[in-house]
């Protein structure tokens, strides 16, 4: 039965009460070899009566019943020994001035015997609590790495009884056959047989400082078995204030075991260091993340701008509570559409470097709803970027989508032609801005990604739910990509498209059963009836391609970023351009579906939507002429 913390208090007094007597009627019989050397106590019975008083007086003063006793350590020892060393210095103020006779030892014996019997009985009742949750059903677990990190870890967990660790994994053949703390480590070659025997159902990684590569090459050896797999926090991640204690699922990234590459230091200043910086969309994934990187460097000013309420006060509180001080952090609610409002933003706050991030990236959504699309993405960049030029702004940054490249959905079509929009800007010889765009994949963790959509699934026990079973996406971190988007637009001379590398595609069904099978459950299918989680496919979603693609014509250079390649795109005629922006107003205005998808068409090579009959025409196409 559960007891009230006073109720525990109570009994831990009483229990020091008879320690403390006990210890000085044990110093008296050690003292005299007998045991019971009855003058000696009869003469005594003044410190009988006081030392066990004065002990839990001091105790509690101390704070030792404060203390939970399934977390005592070995701090515990020093806090009792404090006590006890107060205890046997009042002892002999009392011999002294009541005149008891008693021999001069008494008062040390007594204080070592006190000293061992308090913290004795916390230990053994620690023990006892540890024993009842013993018998408990609870988890049976293995630490892969079993360094300072896996040691930590496992001290950690035996204080709890969350989960029972009953071996140690490592790859180091010297360590198989020794012991930490009593667990046995057992070489990786012996992985198979120590889950088997010993009931393994959850594999904890305690290597914090592998890189990814290495990392999913332990996870590769893991996936065969029907166990739930969990890791503490990266090296980078401790030195951030993590506790190694702190076990989390995995990461999607170590999943793809992609390595990131540490970012310039000179490619990050250039268009940063003691500049006024500018960020629309500011609340979103690519956005916030932006944000974040803007402040560690040695900006002047960094305005964000946002049409969300919600997400502008989540990112502005986020960055004030780790900002210094000295930068200015301006929180602007409004929206890339309203020229004037953008034009006064970039002005009054005198704005040099502006990342573009807002826009509706959404597939689905988009194709569902294309004229809030075209408005936003569309508009909204052209907007921002006349008002960037007409002002001045050195650098402006176009943050693209591999989507727009012969776009079969109206979300990449709206991309595509906003990237069309500053490929014109950029070779008009009058301006001097720096027009640049980045363009890259699918970006792990964010908003609207299969992976959390995944995860809930997986949650909910199924079934997850894939559109095709060979579509694949490129993927990277928040973190790669806006890091690459800095350096990539540090290295701008206009014009040109930026590409991040973004390794391998990956299979999204690859990508489930990985997630699923690293969470402890099986596969469900014809094969596996009785397995935990199905796949089921849905089907391709209206405009979703099978899979992506990051070039228009398949030419790319490189870059003095091994993570960056650049190329020079064919652009449009400007006066069809000027055209096609002079009549969408009209055609949103009229809510005219048909006659929008007809405009993309002409402007967006490759998109042609099932009931558009006219193509891309070529004669406008023209090539780059400013380099």
């Amino acid at each position: 039965m559960d007891l009230t913390r006073r109720s525990k208090m109570l009994i831990m007094v009483s229990a020091d009460l008879i320690c403390l007597s006990a210890s000085l009627w044990s110093a008296f019989a050690l003292r005299f070899s007998n045991w019971w050397p009855e003058d000696w106590l009869s003469s005594a019975s003044l410190l009988f009566m006081f030392a066990p008083l004065v002990g839990v007086f001091a105790f509690a003063h101390l704070g030792l019943y404060r203390v939970v006793i399934r977390f005592v350590s070995l701090r515990l020892t020093a806090l009792v020994a404090s006590g006890v060393s107060v205890l046997v210095i009042l002892s002999y103020l009392l011999i002294f001035i009541s005149g008891i006779n008693v021999p001069r030892s008494i008062p040390i014996i007594f204080g070592l015997s006190a000293w061992v019997s308090v913290v004795g009985v916390r230990l053994l009742v620690r023990s006892y609590y540890y024993w009842l949750n013993s018998k408990v059903s609870v988890g049976r677990a293995i630490i892969y790495g079993a360094g300072a990190a896996g040691s930590q870890l496992l001290a950690s967990l035996s204080r709890g009884h969350v989960m029972k660790v009953v071996g140690f994994i490592d790859e180091d053949p010297k360590l198989s056959g020794t012991t930490i703390a009593g667990v046995m480590v057992h070489h990786v070659a012996n992985l198979a047989e120590t889950i088997e025997k010993r009931h393994v159902d959850t594999v904890l990684i305690a290597l914090p400082n592998v890189s990814r590569s290495k990392r999913r090459d332990v996870l590769k050896k893991l996936i065969k078995y029907p166990v739930h797999v969990l890791t503490i926090p990266s090296i980078s991640e401790i030195l951030s204030g993590a506790s190694v204690d702190n076990v989390r699922e995995l990461d999607v990234e170590d999943l793809l075991g992609r390595d990131v590459v540490e970012p310039l230091p000179h490619l990050m200043a250039k268009s940063l260091e003691g500049k006024s910086v500018c960020i629309t969309g500011a609340g979103g994934s690519i956005g916030s993340e932006l944000a974040r990187l803007c402040i560690q460097q040695s900006i002047k000013k960094l305005v964000l701008v946002e049409s969300s309420e919600f997400a502008l006060y989540k990112i502005e509180r986020e960055l004030n509570n780790i900002n210094s001080g000295s930068l200015e952090i301006v929180a602007l609610l409004g929206s890339v559409t309203d020229a004037q409002f953008m034009l006064h933003t970039l002005s009054h706050y005198q704005v040099q470097t502006v990342y573009h991030a807002a826009a509706y990236k959404h597939v689905p959504m988009v194709e569902q709803n294309p004229f809030a699309g075209v408005c936003n993405n569309v508009l909204g960049t052209k907007v921002t970027a006349d008002a960037a030029a007409k002002v001045g702004v050195e650098r402006f940054i176009l943050i693209s989508t591999d989507k727009a490249v012969r776009p079969t959905n109206i979300m990449g079509a709206t991309k595509r032609v906003s990237e069309l929009t500053l490929w014109t800007l950029a070779n008009q010889p009058r301006i001097k801005t720096i027009f640049t765009m980045v363009r890259f994949g699918n970006v792990l963790d964010s908003s609207g990604s299969v992976v959390p959509v995944f995860r809930q699934q997986i949650k909910c026990g199924g079934p997850v739910q894939v559109t095709h079973k060979d579509i694949n996406r490129f993927f990277m971190t928040i973190s790669e990509a806006a890091s690459l988007v800095i350096q990539a637009g540090s290295m701008a001379n206009g014009g040109e498209v930026f590409l991040l590398h973004m390794g391998e595609p990956v299979r999204i069904v690859d990508l489930a059963i990985s997630m699923i099978k690293l969470s402890g459950y099986t596969i469900k299918d014809q094969e596996h009836p009785d397995g935990d989680i199905e796949i089921i496919y849905t089907g391709l979603r209206p405009g979703e391609k099978l899979y992506e693609e990051l070039l228009v014509d398949d030419k790319a250079l490189e870059t003095g970023h091994n993570k960056i390649f650049c190329a020079r795109e064919a652009g449009i005629a400007p006066q069809l351009l000027e055209d096609f922006f002079h009549r969408i107003q009209q055609v949103i205005s009229s809510y005219d579906e048909r006659q929008l998808k007809h405009m993309l068409g002409v402007i967006v090579e490759g998109y042609k939507p099932a009931d558009l009959v006219q193509s891309f025409p070529s004669s406008n196409v023209v090539e780059l002429s400013r380099n």
